[in-house]
């Protein structure tokens, strides 16, 4: 996806005096204590393979890069294991820290809209998210997924965009099967090869795993286009076809792992940053909104006199369909809701009206429209399905995530796994914020430290407190000590929140 921030940093974050480090609530340290030993208790690290899409591959601020690759969780993890026998770890690098993906030296184009496809990551310009070529005129992806793939096999088998059934598919990682059927990241992780990234896993013989955000992607697309259609949630019965197939293969090989649920990602900044009532405007502007409406106003108002009794339009109904603006602050967006009455299937006299109403606290904007509000979008200009997830929307991503959620704990349990519950990790960040180290992380966008620029992929910091979540259930599950040891721990002063713009 490629985001725009560049009205984002003046309306919404006011960064310009922040500490991006998040050091805004800091909790003492306990004093130094005794050496504790590690202890593994035995469990066979010597081959670590990490299972999933971009939060295993170490996808950050909106890009796959080298310095966030080395930070990704699974790296994080296989440095705590090599302190008890673990083995290599390998990662599928890119080429530089521009991020981005080129194909036979040309940008991947969408033909579409235009735009490039794998665009450079996202930076901390002062006040807010900016692409990287803000500052770095000259930054372009050397990373060509044709010509210049490193050679596996690989441990860290993340393939950011994936869904969970992409991950059983044969042939996901064929440059011949690209654009349609393949992915240029899997392409980069099995060699141009037709085997699937379950396969990959289990031809190493693994004897430790880690599975996760499996079905991230599956609600994710959903979301990130507003619930438009353009990007279907997958289906419980082919995520769980999907999950058993990958269960049933990694069980083949004896390994031992740890299996992560899913967050609630209504809850991520990329869909709570943008407030549904951004809007300043002066009495001129105001009453000019309101000249403009007024004709579909009247035709709200006569489609309810026409309708009263009929119990098919309500005035509960009516009321939220008008629309109103006010000068000063605080003024609510207009959207297309696809969930209101279709008056002109009722009646042909009103079939000119639209599905306007202004949005509530209860809808979600996702962040990209940040940079087009300036232009009219919202007042103007009635806001698109693609910029907003009504409350119908969330309620299909959060049935679909328990259900997901429910397939992976039953999994987990039913095969003695270790079990992350990394959904109350993300609610925890949402409300009251989370302890590591001297710090407290926050969902907030830039300012929090656990989520990174695009609102959506966690921060290095964030991924070392995800990666010692797996330590401590390796611990209650298998009986080691990560926890409590000496060192067992990831330290989040080790872990960045934003990278310099410098890094290339």
């Amino acid at each position: 996806m490629k985001f725009k921030y560049s009205w984002l940093p003046v309306l919404f974050l006011g960064l310009t005096a922040c500490d991006i480090n998040n050091d805004l609530d800091p909790i003492p340290e306990d004093p130094a204590t005794a050496v504790v030993e590690l202890n593994g208790n035995g469990i066979d690290f010597s081959t670590y393979v990490s299972i999933g899409a971009s939060f295993t591959a170490g996808f950050t601020d909106n890009a796959l890069f080298i310095a966030g690759q080395e930070n990704s969780f699974p790296n994080i993890l296989a440095e705590k294991f090599a302190m008890v026998g673990g083995g290599a770890f390998t990662q599928p690098l890119m080429s530089d820290n521009f991020g981005g993906l080129i194909l036979g030296g040309q940008p991947v184009i969408n033909p579409a809209t235009q735009e490039r496809l794998f665009t450079e990551r996202l930076i901390f310009n002062g006040e807010g998210p900016a692409p990287l070529a803000s500052v770095n005129p000259a930054a372009m992806s050397t990373t060509d997924f044709a010509l210049n793939n490193p050679t596996g096999p690989f441990n860290n088998l993340g393939v950011p965009g994936a869904k969970s059934f992409h991950l059983i598919a044969p042939g996901y990682g064929n440059l011949a099967n690209f654009p349609t059927a393949a992915n240029p990241y899997a392409i980069r992780v099995s060699g141009n090869t037709d085997t699937s990234i379950i396969g990959l896993a289990v031809s190493q013989n693994p004897t430790f795993f880690t599975l996760s955000e499996f079905g991230g992607n599956d609600v994710l697309g959903y979301a990130i286009s507003g619930g438009d259609g353009s990007d279907l949630i997958t289906p419980t019965a082919t995520f769980d076809f999907a999950l058993e197939n990958v269960t049933a293969a990694l069980v083949t090989t004896g390994a031992k792992g740890v299996i992560a649920n899913l967050p609630y990602i209504t809850n991520l900044p990329h869909f709570t940053t943008v407030p549904y009532n951004p809007v300043p405007l002066d009495l001129e502007t105001a009453t000019a909104l309101n000249q403009g409406y007024a004709t579909y106003n009247g035709g709200i108002q006569a489609a309810l006199a026409a309708l009263t009794g009929t119990g098919l339009f309500t005035e509960e109904e009516a009321t939220k369909r008008m629309i109103n603006f006010e000068a000063g602050e605080g003024n609510a967006m207009v959207i297309i809701d696809e969930n209101l009455t279709d008056l002109g299937a009722i009646n042909p006299a009103f079939a000119a009206l639209p599905k306007y109403r202004q949005a509530t606290k209860d809808d979600l904007f996702v962040l990209p429209l940040s940079s087009f509000i300036p232009q009219g979008y919202g007042t103007q200009i009635a806001l698109e399905d693609k910029w907003v997830l009504t409350p119908q929307e969330q309620i299909e991503i959060k049935t679909a995530t328990d259900a997901y959620n429910l397939s992976l704990k039953t999994t987990a349990e039913a095969n003695g796994y270790a079990f992350v519950d990394l959904n109350s990790l993300l609610q925890q960040a949402s409300t009251s914020g989370i302890a590591f180290d001297s710090y407290v992380l926050s969902a907030n966008l830039v300012t929090g430290g656990l989520v990174g620029l695009d609102g959506v992929h966690l921060t290095a910091r964030g991924y070392a407190l995800m990666a010692n979540k797996m330590l401590e259930a390796i611990d209650s599950t298998y009986g080691s000590n990560f926890g409590k040891a000496t060192n067992g721990l990831a330290k989040a002063n080790d872990f960045p929140t934003n990278y310099s713009p410098a890094l290339q």
